[in-house]
């Protein structure tokens, strides 16, 4: 077997030094992981001269650092046990952020039931002047020109706590240069708009005196009442120009069960001349009967404040109450309505099931149906209906699209193979026109709307077109380029997936296409064609990406510098690369074996930041004042401990080819302390393709399925990803084809011990674990998470999480197992890791949560029992009320340390955990999980 393996290491993609004579430094400890100190969030300041970022351990104290992002001048700040985040005024002289409890009184008041309160630091940025507020709930500084921060309260403790009570609380006008502040009393909402010169908010007062929406002037001070009523008011929405704004108004009805609720639309905008429309429906013969306005939404104007756009849905009425009028007795409930039985009834002709239906009861009681209302001629017009429920209202305005696929649901959710019809509806006259009938919609089945509204981007079977929706005129938008525009590596059971649309440019003049490398700049018409990466497909590079860098962008703007992600799918270099204003080709302008992410330009200065990262370096930023990207300074550093650590001593890149004759790559990590010539026990982790994360760093946690590769790394182990390539009706079967040969090969480097291998995969990385083992004995020991075991059973049940059935997920998606198994039982069961389960010599650890969503709890209990009546080595852990993956902070903990116990165990020869060689008798299990606290 051995002399026909065909591979081809390439070199180190990082360079590293064997530190055999150096000082050995500690392996990490899970104890470390929970100290372990590490940069999260990240602000830009709009000129780009400050940079912001909170840092502290994964439990415990974090602090804010604000400091100069081309300087060395830095301000830091105790922040407590969490962070939110930190929000720069637009002239980018003040920074404002939460301040939390530390975390020993988060603690203490977690276990008194005690309510805490956040403060709020604002720093003056010229001279690191602190104002502090305290019992804050939210805050916003006042837009574009930003004289002002605006403070809202938290309620105080003796408030009334009543549902029906006033929700009202104060805010605080502080003037951020006279340090004048004025108070407004009993505030729900508020909101500034984008000038920042008026600031609209709702009143809720005790009793509902004084309720109302609000404007104030923030330069004259003056406040003009725009509606008071005995009525709750929300959902301020201010247009994108701040020129006006919609929101809601709710009043009781003694008609309905709910309150009624009506759309406010402020325009024109002039004291108490200010232009007012008020809507609610139910006085207009043409709204529908028994609807009523959604509370779910925000209302918005169009572009032109001609007309309102907002939701409508159920409004229910009271039941008449029956009475005795003669003698006026109680009417009592009779016998056979208080014994009612209480029954699901699953009829085969439901389009979704009664699961579903109960999974998703509240987001359909919730549904918004897109409605309008032009204000000019009071013309209401309902969008949306009980079929076409998807509606999304254009740019400009002039049209929108509607999704109809009714006639389609049923076969959709059996077989996931999804169909709708498009339309298109015209705002103006409310005229519904059918576009596509039976459009394939598995492989996005959308259009994609220009920024001028009136043309739209579609895909089918191989080829992207475009519509004209004011004519209706169609163009192939790809047919004349010699290209495949159908996804290469997506081998899901879907038709001719396709590559990604980037959408259109700014004026609506291109559409913005890739093929599985090359990005084309495209006609509306199809006539002119521009390749704007010159054959990268030669090179095995890809355009991974456009990053959006601009405020409010409509569109691709070709008429500014555009910066994309680059990517070598052969090597996994990536980099940036620049489209400068108005040409035609991408500039790469770095590209190496780092990863890089969170690219952004300053809104208003020529600043850009960007982040760098590999296997062996946590993320840092960079910035740099050239459009170019040159001379990058580093702004900040990260995880300050590892250098305390033993750490992973770089990432080999493996060449393989699978037992399918498919050329397939593998990354291998390597432990720390790595001394060429020795082979280390090693943990093979699965899911389906990883090499593209090649150069991605692994920080040190507790993660939801248990492993954390940077602490196997420390502690000596090497970390083995391969990829998968799936063949149709064997997924299992595809797994071993891949994963084998690609062991084999990380075997022949030399690093790895053949025989000290272990596999770990959760989920669908669990199934493949699960099937492994049932089909080769070269891992020594496994561990599966949350794993499919029977296809057979798995294929009809539920994915509880939705509520809908595994079907669709197995015929259209990641199961790739297709039509049902009456019909093809011999690749269900061929691909079922239950039917081979006396094949299994592999000890196997098993993580099964009994409130899993995702994988009925079933699966891992059938397979459990399985390999127990056949004696053969497993443990399953379930952890009580969790779902499909592990949420608790202690339960996370517990599995880490306990999934690191069992292969230390299992590949190192360390004593075997008590819980693996004996078990736990019930009533003992109290000190094993005081035993685990730390």
């Amino acid at each position: 077997m051995m002399k026909n393996l065909k591979f081809v290491l390439l070199a180190f993609l990082v360079p590293f030094v064997s530190n055999t004579f150096a000082q050995q430094k500690p392996a990490l400890t899970w104890k470390d992981v929970s100290k372990w100190n590490y940069n999260r969030g990240n602000s830009l300041s709009p000129d780009g001269q400050w940079m912001a970022w909170a840092s502290g351990p994964t439990e415990g104290d974090l602090k804010m650092t604000i400091r100069k992002t081309l300087d060395t001048l830095n301000y830091s700040y105790a922040i407590g046990a969490s962070a939110g985040p930190l929000l720069f005024s637009k002239d980018s002289k003040y920074a404002a952020f939460k301040v939390s409890a530390k975390d020993v009184e988060a603690k203490a008041a977690r276990k008194a039931n005690k309510p805490l309160y956040d403060k709020l630091t604002l720093v003056a940025l010229a001279d690191n002047k602190q104002t502090v507020f305290e019992r804050v709930k939210s805050f916003s500084f006042s837009g574009d020109s930003p004289s002002w921060i605006a403070i809202q309260f938290m309620p105080l403790e003796s408030a009334p706590k009543d549902p029906t009570a006033a929700k009202g609380t104060d805010v605080l006008l502080y003037n951020l240069s006279t340090k004048k502040s004025f108070n407004l009393g009993n505030v729900t909402e508020f909101a500034f708009n984008k000038g920042g010169d008026l600031l609209a908010y709702t009143v809720d007062a005790n009793g509902q005196n004084g309720n109302g929406i609000f404007l104030r002037d923030m330069k004259t001070g003056i406040t003009t009442a725009l509606d008071n009523d005995k009525a709750k008011y929300k959902s301020i929405n201010w247009n994108e120009n701040g020129t006006a704004f919609a929101l809601l108004k709710s009043n009781k009805n003694e008609k309905y069960k709910d309150e009624v609720f009506s759309i406010i639309g402020i325009r024109k905008i002039n004291g108490d001349l200010t232009n007012k429309v008020i809507y609610n429906g139910l006085e207009d013969d043409n709204f529908p009967k028994g609807m009523g306005l959604n509370t779910n939404g925000s209302p918005y104007w169009s572009d032109d404040q001609t007309t309102l756009f907002f939701g409508i849905n159920k409004l229910n009425k009271k039941e008449d109450k029956k009475t005795d009028t003669t003698n006026k007795t109680k009417v009592e409930p009779k016998k056979e309505d208080i014994e009612k039985p209480d029954m699901i009834i699953w009829n085969w002709q439901d389009k979704r099931l009664q699961s579903a239906q109960q999974t998703q009861e509240m987001r359909d009681k919730m549904f918004n149906y897109t409605s309008s209302y032009r204000v000019a001629d009071r013309k209401f017009t309902q969008l949306a209906d009980s079929n076409m429920r998807s509606v999304m209202v254009a740019p400009k305005q002039l049209y929108a699209i509607g999704y109809d696929n009714s006639n389609y649901e049923l076969m959709g959710n059996l077989d996931g193979q999804s169909y709708t019809d498009i339309y298109l509806i015209d705002l103006k006259t409310g005229a519904k026109k059918r576009l596509f009938e039976k459009m394939y919609a598995s492989n996005g089945g959308r259009l994609n709307i220009a920024p001028n509204g009136k043309l739209a981007s579609y895909y089918v079977d191989g080829v992207f077109y475009s519509i004209n929706l004011e004519t209706g005129t169609t163009a192939n938008l790809t047919g004349s380029i010699k290209s495949s525009f159908v996804n290469e590596l997506d081998d899901h059971n879907i038709t001719k997936p396709s590559t990604q649309n980037l959408g259109w440019s700014a004026d609506s003049k291109f559409a913005l296409i890739m093929d599985n490398y090359d990005l084309w700049k495209i006609a509306a018409d199809g006539k002119t064609v521009i390749a704007l990466s010159d054959n990268w497909k030669s090179k095995k590079t890809e355009v991974a990406g456009r990053y959006r860098i601009y405020q409010d962008e409509k569109g691709t703007d070709l008429s500014k510098d555009q910066y994309f992600g680059v990517f070598n799918v052969k090597d996994k270099k990536s980099g940036i690369g620049l489209l400068p204003a108005g040409k035609n080709k991408i500039d790469i302008l770095f590209m190496d074996d780092n990863s890089y992410g969170s690219f952004a330009k300053a809104e208003k200065g020529q600043v850009y930041v960007y982040t760098k990262s590999n296997s062996q370096e946590s993320p840092t930023y960079y910035a740099s004042t050239t459009a170019n990207l040159a001379s990058p300074k580093q702004v900040n550093k990260n995880t300050p401990d590892q250098a305390k650590y033993a750490w992973t001593s770089g990432v080999k890149l493996i060449n393989y080819v699978s037992a399918h004759g498919d050329s397939l790559q593998a990354a291998l990590y390597l432990p720390a302390n790595y001394v060429a010539g020795k082979a280390y026990p090693t943990i093979t982790y699965i899911y389906e393709r990883l090499t593209d994360g090649l150069n991605n760093y692994s920080m040190p946690s507790f993660p939801g399925g248990g492993f954390n590769k940077a602490m196997y790394l420390s502690n000596g182990y090497a970390v083995l990803e391969p990829d998968i390539k799936y063949k149709l009706n064997d997924p299992g079967m595809s797994a071993v084809a891949c994963v084998v040969p690609a062991v084999k090969a990380a075997i022949a480097t030399g690093i790895v011990d053949e025989k000290n291998v272990a596999i770990h995969g959760h989920s669908w990385g669990g199934y493949q674990t699960s099937f492994l083992i049932t089909q080769t004995n070269i891992f020594k020991a496994a561990a599966a998470g949350a794993p499919l075991t029977n296809m057979i059973s798995m294929y009809s049940l539920i994915y509880w999480n939705s509520g809908g059935t595994n079907q669709a997920i197995f015929e259209a998606s990641q199961g790739r197992l297709t039509p049902g198994y009456w019909d093809n039982w011999d690749a269900f069961a061929r691909n079922s890791p239950i039917y081979h389960i006396k094949k299994v010599q592999t000890p196997l650890l098993l993580l099964h949560n009994d409130k899993d969503g995702a994988v009925d709890f079933t699966q891992g209990v059938e397979y459990y029992n399985g390999l127990r009546r056949l004696n053969k080595p497993v443990v399953m852990i379930t952890y009580r009320g969790e779902n499909h993956g592990i949420a608790k902070a202690p339960n996370r903990k517990d599995y880490a340390v306990r999934m690191m116990e069992y292969f230390d165990y299992m590949l190192k020869g360390k004593p075997a955990p008590e819980w693996w060689s004996k078990g736990v008798n019930r009533l003992d299990m109290e000190k094993h999980l005081e035993v685990r606290a730390f």
